[in-house]
């Protein structure tokens, strides 16, 4: 069985993470986003809404489904709750991780193996990583960025608050992506990255 080099791409809110693993799975990278699994697991994985909901209440499911909006209200805003949920979920996560990892080496299709973690440094992941990448971007236009998305400026303050500086995650990693640039600069680091690290 063929064994991918497995790569962690970082940063900060709105950096530009999700365009980056874009440009890796164009190069031939199998791509996992840590995130979409945490909104999977939420919405599908029922013994996890029962712990949730045992938790947070009845008002945390609307409409039979959970309420992630409300979710993240309520966790942001009390650190020892998001604390709480992230111990139940991060297992559960990398348990994913590593069942995709190994489907993607016995494909035998794919350059490299990638996956979006935002919280890479913060939740202790990177010895689980071969090659780490920070994207790296402005604070500004990270912050035009989320509010374009239509997040609100509170949202963005409260989640970079449970983040490492951006300064910090480059200076952990083994390569840095400056994202202040266009779409095709940003490419064009990616290919680079990409071609050192499989050759």
């Amino acid at each position: 069985m063929l064994r991918l080099k497995k790569i962690a791409i970082t940063g900060g809110v709105a950096s530009g993470k999700t365009s980056v693993c874009r440009y890796f799975q164009e190069l031939g990278a199998f791509t996992v986003n840590a995130d979409a699994i945490v909104h999977q697991l939420l919405t599908h994985d029922v013994h996890l809404a029962q712990k949730i909901t045992e938790k947070f209440g009845s008002q945390v499911i609307q409409n039979g489904k959970m309420d992630r909006a409300f979710l993240a209200k309520k966790v942001f805003a009390h650190p020892e709750q998001l604390d709480w949920l992230e111990k139940q979920l991060h297992p559960m996560v990398l348990q994913e991780v590593e069942e995709l990892y190994s489907s993607a080496c016995k494909s035998d299709s794919y350059s490299s193996f990638v996956v979006e973690v935002p919280l890479l440094f913060e939740a202790g992941w990177e010895p689980i990583f071969d090659v780490t990448i920070a994207v790296i971007t402005d604070e500004k236009t990270c912050q035009e960025r989320w509010e374009k998305a239509g997040m609100s400026p509170s949202s963005y303050n409260l989640r970079m608050q449970r983040q490492l500086p951006q300064s910090q995650k480059a200076s952990r990693s083994h390569f840095t992506i400056q994202n202040n640039g266009s779409l095709e600069e940003l490419y064009k680091q990616v290919e680079l990255i990409h071609r050192k690290i499989i050759n």
